[in-house]
């Protein structure tokens, strides 16, 4: 039996750590076929990102259409788009296919707080992509940053926006336990508590949204998807190793 296809746009991290190679590792624990997209080569180590280099939009688009002129895709995860020229070769891409479930993490800044965009992106994927996407998955300076409000009216703000729903990680808030919570049909809809881990992760978002990607191409709904894709992504978390001299990288098999 084939397993579902989820078409990934992303950025290339050559230390393993976040970007396309998270979310093929994520994906496959769920049982999932990732067809990656490149978006943007980095150079980047788990302390810092070097340089950033975007694809031009119609080798993004060429490479989607590739897949999709040969696959069955179950879901879209978005990640790292760089440029508003990539975000208007995504949209030119979703437009074709209107009943792919889109699955968006607005990666916006590296984990050392370097910007991973260009130009006015983030007004692009609020006009371009929004629209066209079933969950963004912002942790809390992403959402202020997209919205410029706090959390509750952040989300209220990216569903007005034209997604369907919010999921807001609270990972960067100063609570004792970090707070997640799922927004949709206007309206807080569920909020889950975990217990804050003691190390700083390289690619916690990444993993997050492809595991939530590959649990909804699984047939799950959408609140049980955030919810196991929650505790797939605390337990790889939990189980992370040291590989370099930065931050910790998840160990997406954990046992």
């Amino acid at each position: 039996m084939t397993p579902p296809i989820i078409l990934v746009f992303a950025g290339n991290d050559p230390s393993g750590g976040a970007g396309l190679c998270a979310d093929i590792q994520a994906l496959a624990s769920q049982g999932c076929h990732a067809a990656p997209v490149i978006t943007c080569i980095t150079m980047q180590d788990t302390r810092n990102v070097f340089e950033i280099v975007p694809l031009s939009g119609q080798r993004v688009i060429a490479q989607a259409e590739a897949v999709l002129n040969d696959m069955p895709i179950a879901a879209c995860k978005i990640g790292l788009v760089g440029t508003v020229e990539i975000v208007d070769a995504i949209h030119s891409v979703l437009l074709k296919y209107p009943d792919i479930p889109v699955i968006l993490d607005p990666v916006l800044a590296a984990g050392g707080g370097q910007s991973l965009t260009q130009g006015k992106v983030c007004e692009a994927i609020i006009k371009k992509l929004l629209p066209l996407v079933q969950i963004i998955t912002p942790n809390s300076p992403e959402s202020r940053t997209l919205t410029g409000h706090s959390l509750d009216a952040a989300a209220g703000q990216l569903m007005d926006y034209g997604c369907q729903y919010v999921c807001i990680t609270g990972t960067h808030e100063n609570t004792p336990l970090v707070i997640n919570t799922l927004y949709g049909q206007g309206q807080r809809l569920q909020s889950w508590s975990w217990s804050r881990l003691p190390d700083s992760y390289h690619g916690s978002g990444c993993t997050f949204a492809s595991s939530l990607a590959g649990l909804l191409a699984q047939g799950n709904d959408v609140v049980t998807a955030v919810y196991k894709a929650q505790e797939y992504t605390w337990n790889s978390l939990k189980c992370a190793y040291h590989p370099g001299h930065g931050q910790a990288l998840p160990n997406r098999f954990p046992r």
